[in-house]
């Protein structure tokens, strides 16, 4: 079959999308403003339109490009279905896949049931401010999406047809007239409730299906029967993340775990409502194990039709316990049978369905354990009674500014003027006793009791809800090793550190979260010393003698340009696991990655198979974060593909024979050297912050209700004030996606020039050999193609300082043209995307929409600068934005 046959149902579907769109802006706003939107990729923006008709223009390309993210998804799934049913080759990146390859590879049985009971891999959702779309515009997508589903049936009657087109519309309708725009700006607990979404959209059923599979694979593969730890999770930071979040406090991290866990029992009680219409299974007809007749015998259940029905009794009592766990908890949810005793923790929930399933299994039923039951079970061991672990995290500065009031009003001096070597020394004689530093009767600032109230109510949570409510404490801007000894010391003073016979006992991870440059080239010295310090040490073994170490993605690069932070990320994991092993350390590295190239983004399987060696070995942590949660976790089969995805990178990268797994340090030490150099010339250069700030949209992406947190910590005058996430997004909107590519062509030109064609050769047999250098370029490669410098010209005319945009732009565009015949001098292409034809397929669709909105948004922006206070070109401004996001798909 050729690519244009495979791409029919996606061609039908574009044409159904277009065609009814076409229909509702011609009913609602006529036939001008339907040929405008037909007509933009060939006759570009109408010269006479005005505000109101921008205004619609944008919003009509806006929804387009998300109507062609839903059919252009769907048609990936449709796809990898064809696959499967065809008998092709498992595809890359599929459990099927991973399991195979394992299995060639020779892959003892015990080897891998090994990894899977030490193996961790975590999904993290973040509330990081790149997401646009309300969730009620989110919920009109995946009801298109559920319309197409069905329009795909082969035997729809013209009547059933018709009907289900006419739904369609009315969806697109409803789009077309809800406002895109937040007229509020977020709080945190809209964002808690976002992020509790996609458990019942996608988790509760994705989950539980994807240890069924691999289950089913190994076995497969095998011979023999595995029992799978859950070692896939989802977790959070909404609610729990403080930096740079003055909203997040110990309330708000009350009411996001008690939100997560309402949801959580929300399920567990729809599941057991299903289960008992299920098991009507008679005692005339089944026997039952003692443990179920017990549980039978105490049901609140006693309606005389259920007294042969000894399951439902059984279920009725661990429904009311339940209810009882519900009532101690604080939750408002509800079962049908009143409340009975609480269960002490989630576990003994568990063991009373795993009492149902083994009475089932043992008298000739198992086939009705292995449904939902089995599911059911699985959830309760996932999820537990709080859902997903809820990370805390906050800036050193601040835990800084909480020691520094303990040791003054504890009488210890000023512990900010210490340097570093005497703050570590004051720590380790704090935290070699247990006595309290922290007093009632001392007076501390309100920062310092907001951050103690925190980490007092992170105990009572994890008390209340289970130990796994909250796991990790981060700290930002991580630098020295006094930053993690003094989290400890806040730790020791909340409780979250106690000591038994002498040694402490740490109830959360202490996560170093190393950002910059310098810090992630220090940061073996950071951990060298703390394993070194033998009260570390006894910290470590009360952890099982597991680190868990984030790297920060977003600011590395922000600080050093892509090429200089990619390769000081790989080199700071080499360093770390080096260290590691010689300590007997065991290591969780933990990839604060966002959405977009720049910020660490790109396909999540390529990207754990391009890390070090040994430094995955079962264990890993990403941040999923803004619009990259919506595309991937909107829809159970999209998210069981990427859960998918993380999984079987995870376990090739940790088991697999392959190579790849080292590169040329030399060469990428010269090359990082020299692009870092031509980062920082750039942004150094006198008035670049007055060029972003007017070439580039951020003044209105800091007006977009996106998110809770403001877009700079401090006042904007340099680019360290500036969060990573909007200089990111501001740079993909006006579409030069510099943080993604600048400095790359420098580097190879100042390698080519020392080096001449055998450095080339060296060049072009690193990217044939090493997986990093691979994935470092196809990622490149697919920024730059989203990019158009032509239209980025546009908005650098938005510079109020003509001789400065002409410098800056000229900069930039050279270092364009470098990067591109670098890549191409090295992959052999001659353009972009050349070797990734469905990608190509899909930006040629879209990328006239995309730039007629590019196009409306420099527009919109010259008028807002004459007119800052002109509120509906700010609105139009944000649709552009909502619509640019929409068609770049991985933006922030």
């Amino acid at each position: 079959m050729s690519e244009m046959e495979k791409d029919l149902p996606l061609r039908r579907a574009l044409a159904l999308l277009e065609r009814l769109l076409g229909e509702v802006l011609k009913e609602q706003e006529g036939e001008r403003l339907f040929d405008a939107m037909r007509d933009i990729g060939r006759q570009g923006i109408p010269d006479d339109i005005g505000n109101d008709g921008m205004a619609a223009l944008v919003r009509a390309c806006g929804l387009y490009a998300q109507l062609f993210n839903i059919a252009e998804d769907l048609h990936h799934t449709r796809r990898r279905r064809a696959h499967r049913l065809a008998g092709s080759a498992p595809q890359q990146g599929s459990l099927a896949r991973a399991v195979s390859r394992l299995r060639q590879d020779g892959l003892p049985f015990e080897a891998l049931a090994g990894l899977l009971a030490e193996a961790s891999v975590v999904a993290v959702m973040t509330a990081h401010p790149t997401e646009v779309q309300r969730q009620s515009v989110l919920d009109g997508h995946r009801a298109v999406r559920r319309f197409l589903v069905l329009l795909d049936a082969p035997d729809l009657l013209p009547e059933e047809l018709a009907e289900l087109e006419t739904k369609l519309k009315r969806v697109i309708l409803a789009l077309w007239q809800t406002s895109e725009i937040r007229h509020f700006r977020l709080t945190v607990r809209d964002e808690i409730e976002n992020g509790v979404a996609y458990h019942p959209l996608t988790f509760f059923q994705a989950m539980p299906r994807l240890y069924e599979r691999l289950a089913g694979l190994i076995a497969g593969q095998w011979g023999k029967e595995c029992e799978i730890p859950s070692f896939v999770r989802i977790a959070s930071w909404i609610g729990g993340d403080r930096d740079g979040n003055p909203f997040v406090d110990a309330k708000v991290l009350r009411q996001a775990m008690t939100r997560q866990a309402t949801v959580a029992f929300d399920h567990y009680f729809h599941e057991l409502a299903g289960l008992y219409r299920e098991l009507s299974l008679s005692s005339r007809h089944v026997a039952v194990s003692a443990e179920l007749a017990a549980l039978a015998e105490h049901s609140p259940d006693r309606e005389e039709s259920r007294n042969e029905e000894p399951y439902r009794r059984a279920l009725a009592h661990i429904e009311a316990r339940l209810e009882g766990t519900a009532r101690r908890l604080g939750l408002t949810v509800s079962g049908r049978f009143g409340a009975g005793e609480a269960y002490a923790d989630a576990a003994a929930f568990g063991a009373d369905l795993l009492a149902v399933s083994r009475s089932l299994c043992l008298h000739g039923s198992a086939l009705l354990a292995d449904g939902r039951l089995s599911r059911l079970c699985r959830a309760v061991d996932l999820f537990g009674f709080h859902l997903m672990t809820l990370d805390l995290r906050q800036h050193a500065e601040f835990h800084q500014n909480v020691v520094d009031e303990l040791f003054a009003q504890g009488g210890l001096g000023d512990y900010s003027g210490l340097d570093e070597t005497a703050r570590c020394e004051a720590l380790r004689r704090e935290l070699a006793t247990p006595r309290p530093l922290l007093s009632p009767w001392g007076s501390y600032s309100e920062t310092t009791r907001k951050e103690l109230a925190v980490f007092a109510e992170a105990r009572e949570l994890k008390a209340a809800f289970g130990d796994g409510a909250i796991g990790q404490s981060i700290i930002s801007n991580c630098a020295h090793a006094s930053d993690l000894l003094a989290l400890a010391l806040i730790l020791k003073e909340t409780g979250l550190i106690r000591y038994r016979d002498g040694k402490p006992q740490a109830s959360v991870n202490l996560v170093p979260l190393f950002e910059t440059i310098g810090d992630l080239s220090r940061s073996r010295e950071v951990m060298q010393t703390l394993f070194d310090d033998p009260w570390y040490q006894s910290l470590l073994d009360s952890r099982g003698r597991m680190q868990e170490v984030m790297l920060g993605y977003s600011d590395s690069n922000k600080d050093g340009g892509y090429l200089t932070s990619q390769w000081e990320l790989y080199q700071a994991e080499r360093r770390l696991v080096t260290l590691f092993a010689s300590a007997n350390v065991r290591m969780r590295l933990f990839h604060g990655r966002g959405g977009s190239v720049g910020r660490g983004g790109g396909p999540s399987y390529e990207a754990i198979m391009a890390q070090p060696c040994g430094s995955v070995a079962g264990r890993i942590r990403i941040t999923e974060q803004g619009e990259v949660i919506a595309s991937k976790y909107s829809d159970p089969d999209i998210g069981l593909r990427n859960l998918e995805a993380l999984t079987a990178a995870t376990l090739e990268a940790s088991l697999a024979s392959f190579a790849g797994c080292e590169t040329d340090a030399g060469v990428f030490d010269e090359l990082s050297a020299s692009a870092y150099r031509a980062y920082r010339a750039l942004v150094e250069t006198p008035g670049f912050m007055q060029y972003f700030l007017e070439a580039t949209p951020i003044h209105a992406i800091a007006r977009l209700n996106i998110g809770s947190r403001p877009a700079s910590r401090k006042s904007l005058s340099s680019i360290r004030d500036l969060r990573a996430i909007p200089w990111v997004f501001s740079w993909s909107q006006s579409r030069v996606m510099l943080p993604g590519w600048f400095g790359f062509g420098s580097a190879v030109s100042a390698f080519l020039a020392r080096h001449g064609d055998e450095g080339l050769g060296r060049l072009r047999t690193l990217y044939r050999d090493s997986g990093f250098f691979q994935v470092a370029l196809s990622n490149m490669e697919q920024v730059m193609a989203k990019a158009d410098l032509s239209i980025a010209r546009h908005y650098a005319s938005l510079v109020s300082d003509r001789a400065l945009a002409d410098t800056l732009f000229g900069a930039i565009g050279g270092e364009w043209q470098k990067t591109l015949d670098a890549l191409f001098a090295i992959t052999g292409q001659t353009r972009l995307l050349e070797f990734n034809p469905t990608l190509a397929r899909s930006l040629a669709i879209r990328l006239p929409y995309l730039d007629a909105l590019s196009f409306l948004q420099v527009e919109l922006l010259s008028r807002l600068r004459d007119d800052p206070d002109d509120e509906e070109t700010l609105y139009a401004i944000h649709l552009t934005i909502n619509g640019i996001s929409a068609g770049l798909r991985n933006s922030g």
